[in-house]
């Protein structure tokens, strides 16, 4: 059950909040004096999902010093832990400039039961989220840490937990001699997926050799995969080694596999099968030993059925099938990857608004778009901190934007910003950007319905 620590001398009132309180399946715990209350909380450490305070315990001290010093006392132990100011209207100044400095909220003394036990559950509830969050994340982490320690992971930079599922179970097929097919958009980091299986499988220290189907003329693949005579075609003065051979003891990664020809797509299968194939123009049988892990952007089944791609090799490929997702589907990849491509360029930095701007960005260009942005960034800022305007992207809603575009129906409610306060993982900054706020407008917000700030 949760569990309310209630620090004030005056028994009535402990007792009339002891009461409220078991009326609604919270425990209330009870401390006369800041010192017992500060015991009661090293006592239960981890135990306790509130403080509710009183700011004064002797008639002669100054009203509020000894709730302040007691606030700040718990803040200096337990930075975390929500804390209600309970004041009379002697204290309320005092009281005003602690929610200031981080205080949950305050109420006046009588206090209003409904606004309270609002305000109680609101943080017993982003308190408990806020915990899971953080053992999530350290679960996070630390299952990065093994993979890290585990694998060579080729410099791959990532933060979210979509990532980390494709990275590792790229790790888990590597030492499988087995063909994989990385499926996902164009820009996504397919081909870092591919460096890592082969930088982790039994050939890691033979060749990768990379060829993007997409990025040659139909007629020179099958020249650029296995390789040609002199005479085969026209141009052809010399016979030239084909990426089969220059990757054989390794690995050839095949990028937009969807734009093989069928012809080639034949020998491709025969290679997969038999390890066999002749270069163009010539009768000789080659043998090589290659580990091939294709990629695509295109949607092959729909392209089997049309006929311009062969079943039986797309079943040859996919032994393994590698979903990449874009990169709007991996939002906490945003900013790590941001700041790795801005520190191959320089020592910049992002202001707050160039965050939020990065991270309501759709990116429909994924990394390549990414790296992209942030080189441009780089060369147009005047100064070290990169601003909004240096990346030239669209600018989030503003609180002011919101209100001209009717404000009333796109209000947020308390869960629609606790919601995305947990996707943000607490970051205050994405989550306005999500709600389509300025951070000012979303702390107002949070402080109106008596949500604590992370």
């Amino acid at each position: 059950m949760p569990t309310v620590l209630i620090i004030d001398d005056n028994s009535a009132i402990a007792i009339a909040l002891d009461v409220l309180f078991s009326l609604h399946d919270i425990v209330a715990l009870r401390a006369a004096t800041p010192q017992q209350g500060l015991a009661v909380l090293e006592q239960r450490a981890g135990q306790i999902d509130l403080v509710i305070q009183d700011m004064n315990f002797s008639a002669d001290t100054t009203p509020g010093e000894e709730g302040t010093a007691l606030f700040r006392a718990i803040r200096a132990r337990h930075p975390e832990l929500p804390v209600i100011l309970l004041t009379a209207w002697t204290h309320l100044d005092a009281a005003v400039e602690l929610v200031r400095s981080g205080a949950a909220d305050y109420l006046a003394k009588p206090w209003d039961d409904n606004r309270l036990m609002a305000t109680v559950h609101n943080l017993i509830e982003l308190g408990r989220a806020r915990r899971a969050l953080q053992q999530h994340a350290l679960l996070e982490l630390q299952q990065r840490r093994e993979l890290e320690r585990g694998y060579d992971l080729r410099g791959m930079v990532w933060r979210d937990p979509a990532t980390e599922r494709v990275i590792h179970l790229a790790c888990q097929v590597a030492r499988a001699d087995v063909p994989v097919l990385i499926s996902g958009p164009n820009g996504s980091g397919k081909e870092g997926i591919a460096a890592i299986i082969q930088a982790n499988s039994a050939v890691r220290d033979g060749p990768f050799v990379v060829l993007n189907c997409g990025a040659l003329p139909a007629e020179l693949i099958e020249a650029e995969l296995f390789g040609a005579d002199a005479g085969a075609y026209t141009g052809a003065s010399k016979a030239r080694e084909g990426k089969f051979e220059a990757a054989d003891g390794g690995t050839l990664f095949l990028d937009e596999i969807g734009n093989l020809p069928l012809a080639g797509q034949m020998k491709l299968l025969r290679v997969l099968e038999t390890g066999r194939f002749e270069r163009l123009g010539s009768n000789r049988e080659r043998q090589v030993k290659v580990r091939v892990i294709s990629a695509t952007n295109a949607d092959l089944p729909a392209m089997i059925k049309a006929g311009s791609f062969r079943e039986d090799l797309y079943y040859r490929l996919n032994v393994i099938e590698l979903r990449l997702p874009p990169l709007a589907a991996r939002p906490a990849d945003i900013l790590p990857l941001a700041r790795h491509f801005l520190g191959l360029t320089g020592s910049k930095t992002l202001h707050a608004q160039a965050q939020a701007t990065l991270l309501a960005h759709p990116w429909p260009g994924n990394v390549r778009e990414l790296k992209n942005v942030m080189a441009r960034a780089c060369l147009l800022a005047a100064g070290a901190i990169i601003q909004a305007a240096d990346l030239d992207l669209p600018v989030p809603l503003t609180a002011a934007a919101v209100a001209t575009a009717a404000e009333p129906e796109r209000e947020p409610d308390r869960d629609a910003i606790a919601q995305a306060l947990s996707r943000a993982h607490g970051v205050v900054a994405q989550a306005a950007a999500e709600l389509g706020l300025s951070r000012q407008a979303l702390y107002r917000r949070m402080e109106r319905l008596g949500i604590a700030r992370p």
